[in-house]
């Protein structure tokens, strides 16, 4: 049965390029994600799923724990689930999630070729979205269509997620969990190259507004330089960093990481006139931090070390300075690597790539933390090798998208059981 699922997955393997090439060329921005979710709520269809297409109740989930104040309207954007329930539940409930949003492509003429235009290269697909994490998606939807096309089906309920807004709040995913679903464990393919995520870092955004004095540039001591106060700022705010990333303040998940905590200076807008000094500086910030933080702690610790700064930088003396906080306000997680989902997941890595998996504490955040934290449903990331995500001509090896498809689909059939699949899908399209 190992060797007939390891083939299906790998006669799968030129459908799911497709798919991923579909995906890709859906440019699914934050806001603009309606495009995609339409191609995953047909290839679920056409795996005999029951799709659930779902708007964002955002009023429901922001008196939920986990929730991030959103940047942008939930009108007209959906989740996408397909969903399959066995004829007789004998096995282990499994959700299978992935991120359908991609982040801005950037200046388009800095990339080989166009980013929403999927190309084929030396065995690697390229394209926004390619690596992060539409090829995790188009794994599983593979993994699910290679079992059916042996005539089995998972013998537990399995959730396949294609979810929205990941890379600002997550709220896609606590929208899942707001709507009911849970299960015995929980997969997402993020491009990690193979690796078993046990820890995640948490992740704040903060929004600096900084106001000075204006005046003109024949007498810049009249004003204050609101600009220039600015980067004063993310100076003094770079010193938590550095303490943060001191070795005896690392969580244990991290120890011997050499910077794992990192704040990020993302976006900057200020100045009205070229000869005049600015009056107005708007700056946001990302800032990581480590599982067991608080995030009311954080943001409490990001505003004493901007007060701080104002009272004992002259360069900052008579700035106003007001802070705001939306998107990410998401917390840390862990996952305790000798969880029964984590071993079979090991199992399934050697039974396709031999050897150990290495195993990854994450300096960044994933939709991970709601299952773990919130949803009663042990989670990890596994995913391809992928490189340049949120980066220039960012790409996914097809090799390693294969052997991910491979390894989901052994990682199903263990977890979830298999039993012959119900005659109305055999012989469905499989993608």
């Amino acid at each position: 049965m190992r060797q007939a699922i390891l083939d299906a997955a790998d006669a799968a393997q030129p459908r799911c390029v497709a798919h991923l090439s579909d995906l890709v060329r859906q440019p699914s921005l934050l806001g603009e994600e309606a495009g995609a979710q339409e191609v995953m709520a047909e290839a679920f269809a056409g795996l005999g799923l029951e799709v659930d297409r779902f708007a964002i109740d955002e009023a429901a989930i922001a008196r939920l724990p986990g929730f991030s104040p959103p940047v942008t309207s939930y009108d007209g954007r959906e989740n996408v689930v397909g969903v399959h329930r066995p004829r007789e539940a004998a096995g282990r409930s499994l959700i299978l999630n992935g991120h359908i949003d991609v982040v801005p492509a950037g200046p388009a003429e800095l990339w080989t070729s166009p980013p929403f235009e999927p190309r084929v290269h030396e065995g690697r697909l390229y394209g926004r979205g390619a690596g992060d994490m539409k090829a995790g998606i188009a794994a599983y939807t593979a993994a699910f269509a290679a079992l059916r096309s042996i005539g089995y089906q998972p013998a537990a309920p399995v959730f396949l997620q294609s979810v929205v807004e990941e890379e600002c709040t997550g709220n896609g995913a606590l929208a899942c969990l707001h709507r009911g679903y849970r299960a015995d464990a929980a997969i997402i393919p993020e491009p990690f190259n193979h690796t078993l995520m046990t820890a995640q870092l948490g992740v704040m955004w903060m929004r600096v507004t900084v106001t000075g004095t204006p005046a003109h540039v024949l007498d810049t001591s009249a004003g204050s330089n609101a600009i220039e106060a600015a980067f004063a700022l993310v100076g003094h705010l770079k010193k938590l960093e550095a303490l943060w990333n001191e070795p005896c303040r690392q969580h244990p998940a991290f120890a011997g990481h050499r910077h794992p905590v990192n704040f990020n200076l993302g976006r900057i807008e200020g100045g009205e006139w070229t000869s005049s000094v600015p009056t107005r500086c708007e700056f946001d910030l990302r800032a990581g931090f480590y599982p067991g933080q608080d995030p009311a702690e954080v943001r409490a610790a990001l505003a004493g070390a901007v007060e701080a700064a104002r009272r004992e930088d002259p360069a900052l003396a008579g700035v106003g300075v007001e802070l705001s906080w939306r998107g990410f306000q998401a917390e840390g997680c862990v996952i305790d690597p000798a969880h029964p989902m984590m071993r079979l997941l090991a199992d399934s890595h050697r039974a396709v790539l031999g050897g150990e998996p290495a195993e990854l504490a994450a300096t960044c955040t994933t939709d991970a933390r709601f299952f773990n934290l919130y949803g009663d449903t042990p989670a990890t990331c596994y995913g391809p090798e992928a490189t340049r995500i949120h980066g220039i001509d960012e790409s996914v090896s097809l090799d390693s998208l294969r052997d991910v498809t491979r390894v989901l689909a052994l990682f199903m059939a263990g977890w979830c059981g298999l039993e012959p699949a119900a005659a109305q899908t055999l012989g469905i399209k499989t993608l």
